[in-house]
Protein backbone atom coordinates (compact mmCIF):
# COMPACT_ATOMS: atom_id res chain seq x y z
CA UNK A 1 0.00 0.00 0.00
CA UNK A 2 1.52 3.31 -1.13
CA UNK A 3 1.71 6.15 1.36
CA UNK A 4 -0.75 9.00 0.87
CA UNK A 5 1.01 12.18 -0.40
CA UNK A 6 1.16 15.09 2.03
CA UNK A 7 -0.53 17.69 -0.18
CA UNK A 8 -3.51 17.65 -2.47
CA UNK A 9 -1.59 18.71 -5.62
CA UNK A 10 0.85 15.85 -5.01
CA UNK A 11 -2.02 13.39 -4.64
CA UNK A 12 -3.68 14.71 -7.80
CA UNK A 13 -0.42 14.36 -9.72
CA UNK A 14 0.08 10.83 -8.39
CA UNK A 15 -3.44 9.79 -9.35
CA UNK A 16 -3.10 11.41 -12.78
CA UNK A 17 0.10 9.48 -13.53
CA UNK A 18 -1.38 6.20 -12.24
CA UNK A 19 -4.51 6.63 -14.33
CA UNK A 20 -2.48 7.50 -17.40
CA UNK A 21 -0.57 4.25 -17.03
CA UNK A 22 -3.85 2.38 -16.46
CA UNK A 23 -5.29 3.83 -19.67
CA UNK A 24 -2.23 2.70 -21.63
CA UNK A 25 -2.47 -0.79 -20.08
CA UNK A 26 -6.19 -1.05 -20.88
CA UNK A 27 -5.44 -0.20 -24.51
CA UNK A 28 -2.58 -2.71 -24.69
CA UNK A 29 -4.63 -5.54 -23.17
CA UNK A 30 -7.57 -4.97 -25.52
CA UNK A 31 -10.02 -4.21 -22.74
CA UNK A 32 -12.31 -2.31 -25.08
CA UNK A 33 -13.25 -5.15 -27.40
CA UNK A 34 -16.46 -4.79 -29.46
CA UNK A 35 -19.48 -6.58 -28.01
CA UNK A 36 -22.60 -7.69 -29.84
CA UNK A 37 -25.78 -6.49 -28.16
CA UNK A 38 -29.30 -7.62 -29.03
CA UNK A 39 -33.01 -6.89 -28.50
CA UNK A 40 -32.53 -3.14 -28.42
CA UNK A 41 -35.56 -0.91 -27.95
CA UNK A 42 -36.26 2.75 -27.33
CA UNK A 43 -37.36 3.48 -23.75
CA UNK A 44 -37.90 7.22 -24.02
CA UNK A 45 -36.79 10.35 -25.84
CA UNK A 46 -36.13 13.60 -24.02
CA UNK A 47 -35.07 16.58 -26.10
CA UNK A 48 -32.04 15.50 -28.11
CA UNK A 49 -31.27 12.44 -25.98
CA UNK A 50 -32.64 8.93 -26.29
CA UNK A 51 -32.73 6.12 -23.73
CA UNK A 52 -32.28 2.58 -25.11
CA UNK A 53 -32.00 -0.82 -23.54
CA UNK A 54 -29.95 -3.67 -24.99
CA UNK A 55 -29.03 -7.15 -23.83
CA UNK A 56 -25.44 -8.30 -23.48
CA UNK A 57 -24.07 -11.81 -23.87
CA UNK A 58 -23.74 -13.71 -20.56
CA UNK A 59 -20.71 -12.93 -18.35
CA UNK A 60 -20.00 -9.59 -20.04
CA UNK A 61 -19.67 -6.55 -17.77
CA UNK A 62 -19.50 -2.96 -18.98
CA UNK A 63 -18.94 -0.21 -16.43
CA UNK A 64 -21.40 2.64 -15.95
CA UNK A 65 -20.55 6.10 -17.28
CA UNK A 66 -18.42 4.68 -20.08
CA UNK A 67 -18.63 6.34 -23.44
CA UNK A 68 -19.61 3.84 -26.12
CA UNK A 69 -20.00 3.74 -29.88
CA UNK A 70 -22.90 1.82 -31.42
CA UNK A 71 -22.29 0.35 -34.87
CA UNK A 72 -25.58 -0.47 -36.61
CA UNK A 73 -24.39 -1.83 -39.92
CA UNK A 74 -22.60 -0.68 -43.03
CA UNK A 75 -25.51 1.43 -44.26
CA UNK A 76 -26.05 3.29 -40.96
CA UNK A 77 -23.94 5.93 -39.31
CA UNK A 78 -22.50 5.02 -35.89
CA UNK A 79 -23.83 6.85 -32.87
CA UNK A 80 -22.28 7.77 -29.55
CA UNK A 81 -23.71 7.20 -26.09
CA UNK A 82 -23.15 6.78 -22.37
CA UNK A 83 -23.71 3.63 -20.31
CA UNK A 84 -26.11 4.44 -17.48
CA UNK A 85 -26.54 1.02 -15.89
CA UNK A 86 -26.14 -2.71 -16.25
CA UNK A 87 -28.52 -5.09 -14.48
CA UNK A 88 -27.48 -8.64 -15.33
CA UNK A 89 -27.50 -8.80 -19.09
CA UNK A 90 -29.69 -5.68 -19.46
CA UNK A 91 -27.78 -2.57 -20.45
CA UNK A 92 -29.30 0.93 -20.44
CA UNK A 93 -27.69 3.50 -22.74
CA UNK A 94 -28.20 7.23 -23.21
CA UNK A 95 -27.48 7.95 -26.89
CA UNK A 96 -27.36 11.14 -28.91
CA UNK A 97 -29.12 9.97 -32.08
CA UNK A 98 -32.41 8.17 -32.55
CA UNK A 99 -31.74 4.72 -34.06
CA UNK A 100 -35.30 3.45 -34.31
CA UNK A 101 -37.87 2.08 -31.91
CA UNK A 102 -36.46 -1.45 -32.25
CA UNK A 103 -32.85 -2.43 -32.88
CA UNK A 104 -32.51 -6.21 -33.39
CA UNK A 105 -28.74 -6.14 -32.92
CA UNK A 106 -25.77 -3.82 -32.88
CA UNK A 107 -22.08 -3.79 -32.12
CA UNK A 108 -21.09 -1.86 -29.01
CA UNK A 109 -17.54 -0.53 -28.64
CA UNK A 110 -16.80 0.67 -25.06
CA UNK A 111 -14.15 3.29 -24.35
CA UNK A 112 -12.87 2.30 -20.92
CA UNK A 113 -9.43 3.74 -21.52
CA UNK A 114 -11.03 7.01 -22.65
CA UNK A 115 -12.82 7.51 -19.31
CA UNK A 116 -9.65 6.69 -17.37
CA UNK A 117 -7.51 9.01 -19.48
CA UNK A 118 -10.05 11.86 -19.33
CA UNK A 119 -10.12 11.59 -15.54
CA UNK A 120 -6.31 11.57 -15.46
CA UNK A 121 -6.18 14.78 -17.48
CA UNK A 122 -8.81 16.45 -15.31
CA UNK A 123 -6.82 15.69 -12.13
CA UNK A 124 -3.57 16.86 -13.73
CA UNK A 125 -5.32 20.07 -14.78
CA UNK A 126 -6.61 20.60 -11.24
CA UNK A 127 -3.13 20.17 -9.72
CA UNK A 128 -1.65 22.85 -11.97
CA UNK A 129 -4.56 25.22 -12.66
CA UNK A 130 -4.05 27.35 -9.53
CA UNK A 131 -6.85 29.89 -9.21
CA UNK A 132 -8.99 28.15 -11.85
CA UNK A 133 -9.94 25.59 -9.20
CA UNK A 134 -10.70 26.26 -5.53
CA UNK A 135 -8.99 23.35 -3.80
CA UNK A 136 -9.39 24.53 -0.19
CA UNK A 137 -12.40 22.33 0.62
CA UNK A 138 -10.92 19.41 -1.35
CA UNK A 139 -7.76 19.58 0.81
CA UNK A 140 -9.91 18.48 3.76
CA UNK A 141 -10.44 15.11 2.06
CA UNK A 142 -6.80 14.04 2.46
CA UNK A 143 -7.06 12.61 6.02
CA UNK A 144 -10.41 11.00 5.13
CA UNK A 145 -8.99 9.26 2.08
CA UNK A 146 -5.96 8.19 4.09
CA UNK A 147 -8.19 6.67 6.76
CA UNK A 148 -10.32 5.02 4.08
CA UNK A 149 -7.25 3.58 2.40
CA UNK A 150 -6.51 1.52 5.47
CA UNK A 151 -10.14 0.97 6.44
CA UNK A 152 -9.78 3.02 9.65
CA UNK A 153 -13.45 3.51 10.50
CA UNK A 154 -12.65 4.75 13.99
CA UNK A 155 -10.90 7.86 12.65
CA UNK A 156 -13.80 8.53 10.32
CA UNK A 157 -16.38 8.17 13.10
CA UNK A 158 -14.39 10.63 15.23
CA UNK A 159 -14.45 13.37 12.59
CA UNK A 160 -15.88 16.63 13.90
CA UNK A 161 -18.20 18.48 11.51
CA UNK A 162 -16.90 21.89 10.43
CA UNK A 163 -18.19 24.64 8.20
CA UNK A 164 -16.04 23.22 5.39
CA UNK A 165 -16.35 19.45 5.83
CA UNK A 166 -19.43 17.70 7.18
CA UNK A 167 -19.50 13.89 7.53
CA UNK A 168 -22.92 12.25 7.70
CA UNK A 169 -22.39 8.60 8.60
CA UNK A 170 -25.56 6.55 9.11
CA UNK A 171 -26.28 2.89 8.47
CA UNK A 172 -29.97 3.55 7.77
CA UNK A 173 -30.11 4.58 4.11
CA UNK A 174 -33.61 6.08 4.34
CA UNK A 175 -32.78 8.22 7.37
CA UNK A 176 -29.49 9.30 5.84
CA UNK A 177 -31.06 10.46 2.59
CA UNK A 178 -33.82 12.24 4.45
CA UNK A 179 -31.16 14.22 6.33
CA UNK A 180 -29.48 15.01 3.03
CA UNK A 181 -32.79 16.26 1.63
CA UNK A 182 -33.28 18.51 4.65
CA UNK A 183 -29.75 19.85 4.19
CA UNK A 184 -30.42 20.52 0.49
CA UNK A 185 -33.47 22.62 1.43
CA UNK A 186 -31.42 24.62 3.95
CA UNK A 187 -28.71 25.26 1.36
CA UNK A 188 -31.24 26.32 -1.29
CA UNK A 189 -32.75 28.79 1.14
CA UNK A 190 -29.22 30.02 1.80
CA UNK A 191 -28.88 30.70 -1.95
CA UNK A 192 -26.20 28.02 -2.47
CA UNK A 193 -25.51 26.13 -5.68
CA UNK A 194 -25.17 22.41 -4.98
CA UNK A 195 -23.49 19.56 -6.82
CA UNK A 196 -24.89 16.26 -5.54
CA UNK A 197 -22.92 13.22 -6.73
CA UNK A 198 -23.49 9.50 -6.30
CA UNK A 199 -21.55 6.36 -7.28
CA UNK A 200 -24.17 5.18 -9.80
CA UNK A 201 -27.25 6.35 -11.68
CA UNK A 202 -29.73 4.27 -9.68
CA UNK A 203 -28.59 6.09 -6.54
CA UNK A 204 -28.77 9.41 -8.41
CA UNK A 205 -32.40 8.73 -9.36
CA UNK A 206 -33.26 7.67 -5.81
CA UNK A 207 -31.72 10.68 -4.07
CA UNK A 208 -33.34 12.99 -6.65
CA UNK A 209 -36.77 11.60 -5.74
CA UNK A 210 -36.12 11.96 -1.99
CA UNK A 211 -34.94 15.56 -2.42
CA UNK A 212 -37.89 16.41 -4.68
CA UNK A 213 -40.42 15.04 -2.16
CA UNK A 214 -38.83 16.98 0.68
CA UNK A 215 -38.77 20.18 -1.37
CA UNK A 216 -42.39 19.70 -2.37
CA UNK A 217 -43.36 19.20 1.28
CA UNK A 218 -41.43 22.37 2.16
CA UNK A 219 -43.38 24.37 -0.43
CA UNK A 220 -40.47 24.77 -2.86
CA UNK A 221 -40.92 24.51 -6.61
CA UNK A 222 -38.63 21.53 -6.99
CA UNK A 223 -38.89 21.51 -10.81
CA UNK A 224 -37.22 24.91 -10.86
CA UNK A 225 -34.44 24.09 -8.39
CA UNK A 226 -33.61 20.41 -8.94
CA UNK A 227 -32.06 18.87 -12.05
CA UNK A 228 -31.04 15.29 -12.76
CA UNK A 229 -28.17 15.67 -15.24
CA UNK A 230 -28.71 12.44 -17.19
CA UNK A 231 -31.96 11.05 -18.55
CA UNK A 232 -33.51 9.34 -15.52
CA UNK A 233 -33.69 5.55 -15.62
CA UNK A 234 -36.63 5.48 -13.20
CA UNK A 235 -40.18 6.70 -13.76
CA UNK A 236 -42.67 8.75 -11.77
CA UNK A 237 -42.76 7.82 -8.09
CA UNK A 238 -45.01 9.15 -5.35
CA UNK A 239 -46.32 11.95 -7.54
CA UNK A 240 -42.82 13.11 -8.48
CA UNK A 241 -42.33 13.02 -12.28
CA UNK A 242 -38.68 11.98 -12.31
CA UNK A 243 -38.27 12.24 -16.12
CA UNK A 244 -39.36 15.89 -15.96
CA UNK A 245 -36.51 16.62 -13.54
CA UNK A 246 -33.95 15.57 -16.15
CA UNK A 247 -31.57 18.31 -17.24
CA UNK A 248 -32.22 17.59 -20.92
CA UNK A 249 -35.99 17.67 -20.38
CA UNK A 250 -35.79 20.98 -18.53
CA UNK A 251 -33.49 22.49 -21.15
CA UNK A 252 -35.72 21.23 -23.97
CA UNK A 253 -38.81 22.73 -22.30
CA UNK A 254 -36.96 25.98 -21.62
CA UNK A 255 -35.86 26.42 -25.23
CA UNK A 256 -39.26 25.28 -26.53
CA UNK A 257 -40.83 28.01 -24.40
CA UNK A 258 -38.12 30.39 -25.57
CA UNK A 259 -38.98 29.64 -29.20
CA UNK A 260 -42.68 30.08 -28.41
CA UNK A 261 -41.97 33.38 -26.64
CA UNK A 262 -39.85 34.47 -29.59
CA UNK A 263 -42.67 33.67 -32.02
CA UNK A 264 -45.13 35.61 -29.84
CA UNK A 265 -42.68 38.52 -29.64
CA UNK A 266 -42.27 38.54 -33.42
CA UNK A 267 -46.04 38.55 -33.83
CA UNK A 268 -46.36 41.49 -31.42
CA UNK A 269 -43.50 43.35 -33.07
CA UNK A 270 -44.98 42.84 -36.54
CA UNK A 271 -48.37 44.05 -35.32
CA UNK A 272 -46.71 47.07 -33.67
CA UNK A 273 -44.98 47.90 -36.94
CA UNK A 274 -48.27 47.47 -38.78
CA UNK A 275 -50.21 49.75 -36.44
CA UNK A 276 -47.54 52.44 -36.06
CA UNK A 277 -47.92 53.99 -39.55
CA UNK A 278 -51.70 53.56 -39.44
CA UNK A 279 -51.98 55.45 -36.18
CA UNK A 280 -49.43 58.01 -37.34
CA UNK A 281 -51.57 58.60 -40.45
CA UNK A 282 -54.71 58.80 -38.28
CA UNK A 283 -52.96 61.27 -35.96
CA UNK A 284 -51.98 63.48 -38.90
CA UNK A 285 -55.55 63.37 -40.22
CA UNK A 286 -56.83 64.22 -36.76
CA UNK A 287 -54.49 67.20 -36.73
CA UNK A 288 -55.83 68.26 -40.13
CA UNK A 289 -59.39 67.76 -38.90
CA UNK A 290 -58.73 69.89 -35.82
CA UNK A 291 -57.30 72.65 -38.00
CA UNK A 292 -60.28 72.57 -40.40
CA UNK A 293 -62.73 72.56 -37.48
CA UNK A 294 -60.89 75.55 -36.01
CA UNK A 295 -61.14 77.30 -39.39
CA UNK A 296 -64.84 76.44 -39.58
CA UNK A 297 -65.35 77.88 -36.11
CA UNK A 298 -63.62 81.09 -37.10
CA UNK A 299 -65.66 81.35 -40.32
CA UNK A 300 -68.93 80.69 -38.52
CA UNK A 301 -67.99 83.23 -35.84
CA UNK A 302 -67.20 85.83 -38.49
CA UNK A 303 -70.40 85.00 -40.37
CA UNK A 304 -72.37 85.38 -37.16
CA UNK A 305 -70.83 88.79 -36.63
CA UNK A 306 -71.87 89.91 -40.15
CA UNK A 307 -75.36 88.46 -39.64
CA UNK A 308 -75.64 90.43 -36.40
CA UNK A 309 -74.55 93.60 -38.20
CA UNK A 310 -77.10 93.03 -41.01
CA UNK A 311 -79.80 92.41 -38.42
CA UNK A 312 -78.81 95.61 -36.63
CA UNK A 313 -78.95 97.59 -39.92
CA UNK A 314 -82.38 96.18 -40.74
CA UNK A 315 -83.64 97.12 -37.30
CA UNK A 316 -82.20 100.63 -37.63
CA UNK A 317 -83.71 101.18 -41.10
CA UNK A 318 -87.09 99.95 -39.92
CA UNK A 319 -87.08 102.40 -37.04
CA UNK A 320 -85.19 105.26 -38.74
CA UNK A 321 -88.21 107.54 -39.28
CA UNK A 322 -89.31 107.10 -35.66
CA UNK A 323 -85.88 107.98 -34.24
CA UNK A 324 -85.56 111.38 -32.52
CA UNK A 325 -84.07 114.09 -34.70
CA UNK A 326 -81.03 114.49 -32.44
CA UNK A 327 -80.23 110.80 -32.78
CA UNK A 328 -80.53 110.86 -36.57
CA UNK A 329 -78.24 113.90 -36.66
CA UNK A 330 -75.66 112.15 -34.47
CA UNK A 331 -75.77 109.09 -36.75
CA UNK A 332 -75.34 111.22 -39.84
CA UNK A 333 -72.38 112.90 -38.17
CA UNK A 334 -70.55 109.52 -38.24
CA UNK A 335 -71.73 108.66 -41.76
CA UNK A 336 -74.70 106.52 -40.88
CA UNK A 337 -77.67 107.50 -42.90
CA UNK A 338 -80.21 105.48 -44.84
CA UNK A 339 -78.11 105.31 -48.01
CA UNK A 340 -74.86 104.34 -46.22
CA UNK A 341 -76.60 101.75 -44.06
CA UNK A 342 -78.02 100.13 -47.16
CA UNK A 343 -74.57 100.11 -48.74
CA UNK A 344 -73.11 98.49 -45.60
CA UNK A 345 -75.88 95.89 -45.71
CA UNK A 346 -75.00 94.98 -49.30
CA UNK A 347 -71.31 94.70 -48.38
CA UNK A 348 -72.07 92.54 -45.33
CA UNK A 349 -74.38 90.31 -47.33
CA UNK A 350 -71.64 89.86 -49.97
CA UNK A 351 -69.10 88.96 -47.24
CA UNK A 352 -71.64 86.61 -45.66
CA UNK A 353 -72.23 84.83 -48.95
CA UNK A 354 -68.49 84.31 -49.39
CA UNK A 355 -68.19 83.06 -45.80
CA UNK A 356 -71.06 80.60 -46.31
CA UNK A 357 -69.24 79.13 -49.32
CA UNK A 358 -66.05 78.76 -47.22
CA UNK A 359 -68.04 77.19 -44.38
CA UNK A 360 -69.61 74.72 -46.83
CA UNK A 361 -66.14 73.83 -48.16
CA UNK A 362 -64.87 73.40 -44.55
CA UNK A 363 -67.84 71.18 -43.67
CA UNK A 364 -67.25 69.05 -46.74
CA UNK A 365 -63.57 68.68 -45.80
CA UNK A 366 -64.56 67.82 -42.24
CA UNK A 367 -66.88 65.09 -43.52
CA UNK A 368 -63.98 63.70 -45.55
CA UNK A 369 -61.51 63.83 -42.66
CA UNK A 370 -63.72 62.28 -39.95
CA UNK A 371 -63.50 58.67 -41.28
CA UNK A 372 -59.83 59.14 -42.13
CA UNK A 373 -59.02 60.35 -38.59
CA UNK A 374 -61.28 57.97 -36.71
CA UNK A 375 -59.38 55.19 -34.90
CA UNK A 376 -61.28 51.89 -34.44
CA UNK A 377 -62.36 51.45 -30.85
CA UNK A 378 -60.19 48.37 -30.19
CA UNK A 379 -57.09 49.69 -31.97
CA UNK A 380 -56.03 52.30 -29.40
CA UNK A 381 -55.86 49.96 -26.37
CA UNK A 382 -54.17 47.30 -28.52
CA UNK A 383 -51.50 49.74 -29.66
CA UNK A 384 -51.10 51.13 -26.14
CA UNK A 385 -50.44 47.62 -24.82
CA UNK A 386 -48.00 46.84 -27.63
CA UNK A 387 -46.19 50.12 -27.08
CA UNK A 388 -45.86 49.37 -23.37
CA UNK A 389 -44.34 45.96 -24.18
CA UNK A 390 -41.91 47.53 -26.64
CA UNK A 391 -40.77 50.09 -24.06
CA UNK A 392 -40.44 47.40 -21.38
CA UNK A 393 -38.24 45.29 -23.67
CA UNK A 394 -35.91 48.19 -24.43
CA UNK A 395 -37.35 49.60 -27.62
CA UNK A 396 -37.65 48.42 -31.21
CA UNK A 397 -33.88 48.22 -31.73
CA UNK A 398 -33.48 45.84 -28.82
CA UNK A 399 -36.40 43.73 -30.03
CA UNK A 400 -34.85 43.50 -33.51
CA UNK A 401 -31.62 42.29 -31.89
CA UNK A 402 -33.53 39.69 -29.86
CA UNK A 403 -35.35 38.43 -32.93
CA UNK A 404 -32.19 38.38 -35.04
CA UNK A 405 -30.15 36.54 -32.39
CA UNK A 406 -29.55 32.88 -33.15
CA UNK A 407 -30.86 30.47 -30.54
CA UNK A 408 -27.91 28.95 -28.72
CA UNK A 409 -28.69 25.95 -26.57
CA UNK A 410 -25.81 26.72 -24.23
CA UNK A 411 -25.66 23.78 -21.82
CA UNK A 412 -23.11 25.47 -19.58
CA UNK A 413 -25.19 28.62 -19.18
CA UNK A 414 -28.27 26.53 -18.49
CA UNK A 415 -26.59 24.29 -15.91
CA UNK A 416 -25.30 27.37 -14.09
CA UNK A 417 -28.91 28.46 -13.59
CA UNK A 418 -29.85 25.21 -11.83
CA UNK A 419 -29.60 25.32 -8.05
CA UNK A 420 -29.10 21.56 -7.50
CA UNK A 421 -27.44 19.27 -10.07
CA UNK A 422 -27.57 15.52 -9.40
CA UNK A 423 -25.24 13.20 -11.30
CA UNK A 424 -22.55 10.59 -10.76
CA UNK A 425 -19.05 11.55 -9.70
CA UNK A 426 -17.66 9.76 -12.76
CA UNK A 427 -19.74 11.95 -15.08
CA UNK A 428 -18.41 15.05 -13.34
CA UNK A 429 -14.86 13.84 -13.98
CA UNK A 430 -15.45 12.88 -17.61
CA UNK A 431 -17.96 15.42 -18.96
CA UNK A 432 -16.18 18.54 -20.31
CA UNK A 433 -19.15 20.71 -19.31
CA UNK A 434 -18.07 20.45 -15.65
CA UNK A 435 -14.60 21.86 -16.34
CA UNK A 436 -15.92 25.44 -16.19
CA UNK A 437 -18.96 25.12 -13.91
CA UNK A 438 -18.50 25.90 -10.22
CA UNK A 439 -20.64 25.20 -7.15
CA UNK A 440 -20.80 26.32 -3.55
CA UNK A 441 -21.37 22.92 -1.97
CA UNK A 442 -20.59 19.31 -2.87
CA UNK A 443 -22.77 16.57 -1.40
CA UNK A 444 -21.38 13.08 -2.00
CA UNK A 445 -24.10 10.51 -1.37
CA UNK A 446 -22.83 6.94 -0.77
CA UNK A 447 -19.36 8.49 -0.62
CA UNK A 448 -17.53 5.30 0.51
CA UNK A 449 -18.47 3.74 -2.86
CA UNK A 450 -17.16 6.65 -4.97
CA UNK A 451 -13.64 6.14 -6.33
CA UNK A 452 -11.20 8.69 -4.94
CA UNK A 453 -10.23 10.17 -8.37
CA UNK A 454 -13.90 10.82 -9.15
CA UNK A 455 -14.55 12.21 -5.67
CA UNK A 456 -11.58 14.58 -5.93
CA UNK A 457 -12.61 15.71 -9.42
CA UNK A 458 -16.00 16.71 -8.03
CA UNK A 459 -14.51 18.28 -4.89
CA UNK A 460 -12.33 20.58 -7.00
CA UNK A 461 -15.47 22.31 -8.34
CA UNK A 462 -16.75 23.63 -4.99
CA UNK A 463 -15.83 26.83 -3.20
CA UNK A 464 -17.20 26.47 0.31
CA UNK A 465 -18.23 23.12 1.69
CA UNK A 466 -18.16 19.34 1.22
CA UNK A 467 -20.70 16.95 2.75
CA UNK A 468 -19.86 13.23 2.78
CA UNK A 469 -22.72 10.82 3.33
CA UNK A 470 -22.61 7.06 3.60
CA UNK A 471 -22.39 3.86 5.60
CA UNK A 472 -19.01 3.38 7.25
CA UNK A 473 -19.40 -0.39 7.00
CA UNK A 474 -18.54 0.06 3.32
CA UNK A 475 -15.17 1.59 4.21
CA UNK A 476 -12.74 -1.32 3.90
CA UNK A 477 -9.00 -1.65 3.19
CA UNK A 478 -8.26 -1.44 -0.53
CA UNK A 479 -11.77 -0.06 -1.10
CA UNK A 480 -13.00 2.79 -3.28
CA UNK A 481 -10.84 5.40 -1.53
CA UNK A 482 -7.57 3.53 -2.04
CA UNK A 483 -5.71 5.36 -4.84
CA UNK A 484 -4.00 2.08 -5.84
CA UNK A 485 -7.29 0.33 -6.62
CA UNK A 486 -8.18 0.07 -10.31
CA UNK A 487 -10.53 2.91 -11.19
CA UNK A 488 -13.21 0.82 -12.90
CA UNK A 489 -12.95 -2.37 -10.86
CA UNK A 490 -16.08 -3.81 -9.24
CA UNK A 491 -16.68 -2.62 -5.73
Amino acid sequence: MAAMPGTLPDLLDQLAVTLEHDAARLTETGRDQPVTVERGRLLQTVGNLHLYEFYLPPDIAIGADLSVTLLLGEESEPTEGIVLSQDGQRLVLQVFDAIGDVVPSATLVPDTSGLVLTTSRRLAEMSKAGSSYTLGPAERLLPILEAGQSGDRGSLEALTPTSVLTPLWLEDLTARRQKLATLVIELIRGNKRILLVTPDHQSADAVTLVAARAMKAAGLTFKSWLSRYEVAIGKESGGIPLPELGFESQMHQFYAKSRSDKAALRKKYDRFRELTPILAYKAQKQKDLDEVRLLEWRLVTQLSEYQAKIKEIDATLAQYEQLPIWKRLSMQAVGKNVESLREYKVIYERYSAGLRKEVDIAKQRIDELIPEATVPKEMKPEFAELKEDVIRLGGTKKIRELLAAQEDTNRQAFVQNRRVIVTTAARVAADPLFRKVRFDVLIADEAPRIRSPFLLAAAGLVRERIVLSGDLREVVPHGAWDPDVELLSAG
